[in-house]
């Protein structure tokens, strides 16, 4: 037989799989965190095997653009799981008769639950176990819930993917879970995160802070991420700087916001600080890459995503030293103890101050933002998914 007229050479040898995919998170008019990782995981998955059936579970009407391939079956399964009743209701009743009626090989979810009572193999993504080192930031019901299923849903799931080594060594702290049983799979920032030219950065800056330069924070308005000491950091930045420069806080109004609105009411440096609510992308792309530099002081991440938005912008970075944003950055930005705002403010001065320190974390972290990208992603959460049917893999 001549090997060239063959098909291309798989890693697949076994008969083609059902898999079925949790794909509640992707909404329409709310894409974000788990919405975008499943996103831009799943529409790279499904056109990257072609040869296997994807069945799409979601919990309410969905948007034909989610069907990202021919390969790819959606069907809805309602009520929407929207607190913790409903969640159990959903994972352990809608999904395991799903399942079962569609014949499913896998079963994939990326939001950190899984079905305690299905008997077809699971891959878990696991995000993060911020309800246990900041137990406050998250709503009472919703705690209980972590608290009580996250054992056993890391116990049932035959593979379980990750996105950073720190938060593989927490899971397995805390759960004595397996190394062997976790894949770390990143996350990464898209690609229309790039640097703007210097005429839409006057641009951006005479439209947001009145032509005035500023470091930018991205993301949710939510206590973990930190901001009352991002504030206090501001303010001894403007007393030693005697600068007319800004703090633009670009993200959505998340749980718990009124006290940080509260207090911005009575903050000295309140007319510096410009909050933008939610941003669209395209736009947040110009606000990022206008910006003099990102800090991102949040007290606890899986990843950190912003970190890696803000190097493919050609911003530098100040972040949380002791976390996942360590590992992500490397030595491609400033770190700081969250926790103490003087220091977060010492390392925004260092950039101010030292031009060439910022033009060398700006180059480090060109360089540092290319070792992170959703194909890469895919490819790892791939080989995690065929950790639940080993016989279908070949490396």
């Amino acid at each position: 037989m001549d090997l060239a007229l063959l098909p291309a050479q798989t890693d697949y040898l076994c008969p083609l799989m059902k898999i079925a995919v949790n794909t509640r998170f992707l909404l329409n008019d709310y894409l974000e965190g788990y919405g975008y990782f499943i996103y831009e995981v799943l529409s790279r998955i499904v056109n990257d095997h072609p040869e296997h059936e994807f069945l799409f579970i979601f919990d309410r009407p969905f948007d034909k653009r989610f069907v990202f391939s021919s390969n790819v079956k959606a069907i809805v399964a309602g009520p929407p799981a929207r607190h913790p009743v409903l969640w159990k209701w959903w994972y352990d009743i809608q999904v395991p008769r799903l399942l079962k009626k569609h014949k499913a090989d896998v079963f994939l979810s990326c939001d950190g639950f899984c079905s305690l009572t299905t008997k077809v193999p699971q891959c878990l993504v696991v995000h993060d176990l911020s309800f246990i080192h900041y137990p406050s930031f998250i709503k009472k019901s919703h705690l209980l819930f972590y608290k009580h299923f996250t054992a056993k849903f890391l116990e049932k799931a035959k593979s379980i993917g990750t996105v950073s080594a720190f938060s593989k060594n927490d899971i397995v702290a805390s759960y004595k879970v397996s190394e062997e049983k976790i894949t770390v799979v990143y996350s990464a920032a898209k690609e229309i995160f790039h640097p703007v030219d210097y005429a839409l950065q006057e641009q951006t800056r005479n439209q947001y802070t009145a032509g005035k330069n500023y470091f930018i924070y991205t993301g949710a308005i939510h206590p973990r991420k930190n901001l009352t000491q991002l504030l206090k950091a501001f303010s001894v930045f403007k007393k030693r700087q005697k600068s007319d420069w800004k703090l633009v806080l670009a993200g959505r109004l998340a749980w718990k916001y009124e006290r940080f609105k509260e207090s911005l009411k009575t903050y000295k440096y309140r007319d510096d600080v410009v909050l933008t609510g939610y941003i669209e992308e395209k736009e947040l792309v110009n606000l990022i890459g206008s910006a003099y530099a990102m800090v991102y002081p949040s007290l606890f991440e899986g990843f950190g995503v912003p970190v890696v938005e803000a190097m493919r912008c050609h911003v530098p970075v100040v972040t949380s030293i002791n976390s996942s944003m360590q590992e992500i950055a490397a030595d491609a930005a400033l770190f700081a103890n969250p926790t103490d705002h003087t220091d977060i403010a010492d390392k925004m001065m260092l950039l101010y101050k030292d031009e060439s320190l910022r033009n060398r974390l700006i180059q480090k972290g060109i360089e540092r933002a290319k070792e992170f990208s959703w194909d890469k992603t895919a490819k790892l959460l791939w080989q995690a998914l065929m950790k639940c049917n080993p016989d279908s893999y070949r490396d």
